[in-house]
C-alpha cells in the first residue's frame, strides 16, 4: 500500500537517535514520500540535509508563524531570499497562529506581523509556482480571507490540520483547495466531518510527526501511522483502503 505524508518534522530532535531506522521502517511499511516542513532558519537547513540523504524526504521550507515574528524583519527577509533560491517541493510550514500557549506566549498580539510574513510567503509561492502548506490555529477566518484575496492557484494550496468551523471548511473546499488529514482522524470527530464533506480529489494525508500520534501508547508519531487515516477515510467514504491510498497518491502527484 502506498503511503504519503504531506506534513512531517523528521528533522526534530525526537528522531536524532534512530532516524536511519525510522526511515527504513517507514519505507518497508509503504511510505514513498514524506514532505518535511521547515519551521525556522536552523530547521530549514536540516530539512535540506535530510532531503539529500533520504530519497523519500521531500523538502518544504518555511517559517512557523510564531517563530517568524520573533526574528527581525531583515533576518526574515534574508531567509525568504534563501528559500527562494532552493529547489523545494513546497513552502511550509507557514501561516497564522493566534493561540496563546506554551509555544506561543503572544497569542494574537503580533497578528499584523504574522499576516505580513504570510503575505510574503504567498507572493513567493506564486512567483515560484509551487504549493503552499498552510498552518492556522485560532486564526482560521483570517487565513481563509487572506488566501481568498491572493492570486494563488487553487490546486497549489494545501490546508494543514484544519480545526476551524464547518462553514470555513465549506469555503475552503468550494475554492478547490486541498486539506490534509492526519491519523488522529481515527478518534477526532472534527476531522471525520471534513472527510465527509470533502471530495476525494481534495484530500491528502499527513502526520505532523512527531506530534499527533494515533496510538495512546506510542507518543512519537511516524509517517507509517497514516495507515490509521487511510482506514478511517475508507470507512467514511465506503471505499476499499487500497483505492483510497491510490487516490491520495494521485492527488499528491497532481499537487507536488
Amino acid at each position: 500500500m502506498i503511503i504519503i505524508d504531506t506534513h512531517a518534522h523528521l528533522d526534530f530532535k525526537d528522531y536524532d537517535k534512530d532516524r536511519d531506522k525510522v526511515i527504513e521502517e517507514n519505507k518497508k511499511a509503504g511510505v514513498v514520500a514524506i514532505i518535511n516542513n521547515g519551521v525556522d532558519i536552523a530547521s530549514n537547513r536540516k530539512v535540506l540535509e535530510l532531503a539529500k540523504k533520504y530519497d523519500i524526504i521531500k523538502p518544504a521550507l518555511g517559517f512557523y508563524p510564531v517563530h517568524a515574528v520573533q526574528v527581525k524583519e531583515e533576518e526574515f527577509d534574508k531567509e525568504l531570499d534563501f528559500i527562494s533560491k532552493q529547489d523545494i517541493v513546497a513552502l511550509g510550514e507557514v501561516g497564522l497562529d493566534y493561540l496563546k500557549g506554551e509555544d506561543n506566549p503572544f497569542g494574537d498580539k503580533y497578528s499584523k506581523e504574522m499576516k505580513a510574513c504570510f503575505e510574503k510567503f504567498m507572493a513567493l509561492a506564486e512567483k515560484k509556482n509551487i504549493p503552499i502548506i498552510v498552518h492556522s490555529r485560532r486564526a482560521e477566518l483570517d487565513m481563509v480571507e487572506m488566501l481568498e484575496s491572493s492570486s494563488l492557484k487553487p490546486e497549489k494550496i494545501l490546508v494543514h490540520c484544519f480545526m476551524g468551523r464547518k462553514h470555513l471548511v465549506k469555503r475552503i473546499l468550494d475554492h478547490g483547495w486541498s486539506m490534509s488529514i492526519s491519523a488522529i482522524v481515527k478518534k477526532l470527530q472534527q476531522l471525520q466531518l471534513i472527510v465527509e464533506q470533502a471530495p476525494m480529489n481534495q484530500l491528502l494525508t499527513e502526520t505532523d510527526a512527531p506530534y499527533q500520534s494515533p496510538y495512546p501508547d506510542i507518543r512519537r508519531n511516524e509517517p507509517r501511522f497514516i495507515i490509521e487515516a487511510l482506514k478511517k477515510i475508507a470507512e467514511i467514504k465506503k471505499l476499499d483502503i487500497e483505492e483510497v491510498a491510490n487516490m491520495i497518491y494521485k492527488n499528491y502527484q497532481a499537487m507536488f
